[in-house]
């Protein structure tokens, strides 16, 4: 019997935005499914941010259409964030206040009401639950980070947004949030992710966009992108390994030049 596809839980259409006479990004186009880590790749300057903040309603774009959970994020934008989560690369919690304090502070904002026992558990399920009272701004970086996707995911939203999450953290940290990631997954929670980690990209994500110059220059399985280009002049002269990794790829298709 043939399965009907799910209906994106994040639709971006013809997506243009421009500062002053510069066009940061240009008919970008994606989807994003209920139960898929989708990465977003890119290198700096490419127009990874604007999309994202064109996504998070931070910014308003010039033309195109986002619908979030099947609403217009300019047209219901208070519904598009009602199922949307956001965890930004660099946390800005008020470090005075104890990791409780900070959840429930954020639970409120969601009218979400958390019980004694739920908060416990959700503290137990990042591997904090002896912490509840300790300050944020003493937790380590990985400790830190399981705190925020707490509360990107606190509202059980049906999509959420990872801007590098694991930047900055060992490989036992980066791996646990993997697992999280793919648990979120598995509850059909749909997942955008940024990440200048292509082993993270290759790892984790069913399907990726790299994005250039403002462009989406190729969109696909990670797997089908090596399978596609693994020939090309540019990305055999990329690799170092013998093995065609997604790095290769993604170096052959955005050039070797350093982007500040």
């Amino acid at each position: 019997m043939q399965t009907t596809p799910s209906a994106p839980i994040l639709q971006v259409d013809q997506l243009n935005v421009f500062y002053g006479k510069f066009q940061a990004v240009q008919d970008v186009s994606f989807s994003v499914t209920p139960g898929e880590i989708f990465g977003l790749l890119g290198p700096n300057g490419a127009g990874k941010t604007s999309t994202l903040s064109s996504i998070e309603g931070l910014i308003i774009p010039d033309s195109g259409t986002i619908t979030v959970a099947g609403f217009n994020n300019r047209e219901k934008p208070l519904h598009a964030r009602a199922n949307m989560g956001v965890q930004l690369q660099s946390t800005n919690f008020q470090p005075e206040l104890t990791v409780a304090e900070i959840i429930r502070l954020y639970a409120s904002l969601h009218a979400v009401d958390l019980s004694k026992e739920r908060m416990q558990d959700i503290l137990n399920n990042i591997q904090l639950g002896d912490a509840s009272k300790k300050r944020f701004g003493q937790l380590s970086g990985g400790q830190q980070q399981r705190v925020s996707l707490v509360i990107a995911m606190i509202h059980e939203p049906q999509i959420v947004l990872l801007d590098e999450p694991t930047t900055g953290l060992d490989p036992q940290s980066r791996r646990q949030l993997w697992v999280r990631m793919e648990g979120l997954k598995a509850k059909g929670h749909a997942i955008l992710l940024t990440t200048h980690s292509m082993e993270e990209a290759e790892a984790v994500c069913d399907r990726i966009a790299i994005i250039d110059h403002g462009k989406v220059i190729a969109i696909d399985t990670p797997e089908a992108l090596i399978t596609k280009h693994r020939d090309d002049p540019e990305v055999i002269a990329a690799s170092r390994r013998g093995k065609i990794t997604l790095e290769d790829v993604f170096i052959g298709l955005t050039g070797t030049a350093v982007r500040s």
